[in-house]
């Protein structure tokens, strides 16, 4: 199958183009609601998502990072809508993560400041890769575990003697609760370009070296320039030609070789 290239179009219909079960890892945000205007366009989200699962690998895993407009003072639920399509046609809901941000996009007056977005994870029966980062800083490190645990019904319960041998790690697994700066001095044109770090992140946790990583939204281009920094094949998919272009040049200054498609699925 070919990889390492980018199409101006449609995702709902290059998607049809690609192998069923041949992706390892999507990484993406789409433009949600009315957050961002994304030039004029809309996206056939259904269809999107039917794609997504036909050609994502046995154990692939789709991150899905999206976040919900207001409407009359109240949040449209769009999210939550999402991610329950992704469960009726196949997908597990593996894990709901938040994308923590240094500050809000704008101030509510009845609201709780809002600064996170949700990172779903949808997988494709049982991860097949599962590399979680472990850079948590373990407030117990270096001490015995705890004799006791807690049982459902509230009792306490003494832990085995071997148990209680274990010593707590320095570092622990990090909680599904992301803290990451959005990308400081943005100068590519794009309005909302990803953070680097989460996608780095998420490749290393649910993708190994040599896999095909796909954005169907790629926007700046930064999971393709992320995914090809790590030693993974990347495909990407934008409609809109002005950010392609963004993309387009974006990656060209990062490697020598690259397939361009433009909207008529012709080589450049």
């Amino acid at each position: 199958m070919k990889t390492n290239y980018i199409s101006c179009g449609d995702s709902a219909e290059l998607l049809k183009e690609l192998e069923s079960e041949s992706i390892d890892l999507t990484v993406t945000s789409p433009p949600y609601d009315n957050l961002r205007t994304y030039n004029g366009y809309s996206f056939d989200f259904e269809t999107i998502a039917e794609q997504l699962f036909r050609v994502t690998k046995p154990g692939g895993v789709v991150v899905w990072i999206v976040s919900d407009g207001t409407e009359n003072g109240s949040e449209t639920g769009t999210s939550f809508r999402q991610a329950l399509f992704f469960k009726e046609i196949g997908f597990n809901i593996h894990d709901t993560m938040i994308w923590k941000k240094e500050s809000c996009a704008f101030p509510e007056e009845t609201r709780y400041y809002p600064n996170f977005e949700y990172m779903f994870v949808f997988s494709k029966g049982r991860p097949k890769t599962i590399n979680l980062i472990a850079d948590r800083k373990n407030l117990w490190g270096g001490c015995k575990v705890h004799g006791t645990f807690r049982e459902a019904d509230g009792s306490l319960k003494e832990r085995s003697r071997t148990w209680k041998e274990v010593v707590c790690k320095d570092y622990g697994v990090r909680f599904n609760v992301w803290e990451i700066s959005s990308e400081k001095q943005n100068k590519t044109g794009h309005p909302a370009v990803f953070p680097q770090k989460i996608v780095a992140d998420h490749i290393t946790s649910w993708s190994n070296a040599g896999d095909v990583v796909l954005d169907p939204f790629l926007g700046s281009g930064t999971t393709a320039l992320v995914a090809r920094s790590m030693n993974r094949k990347f495909i990407g998919f934008e409609i809109s030609k002005e950010y392609f272009e963004i993309a387009k040049k974006r990656i060209d200054e990062s490697m020598e070789q690259l397939l361009i498609f433009d909207m008529e699925g012709n080589e450049e």
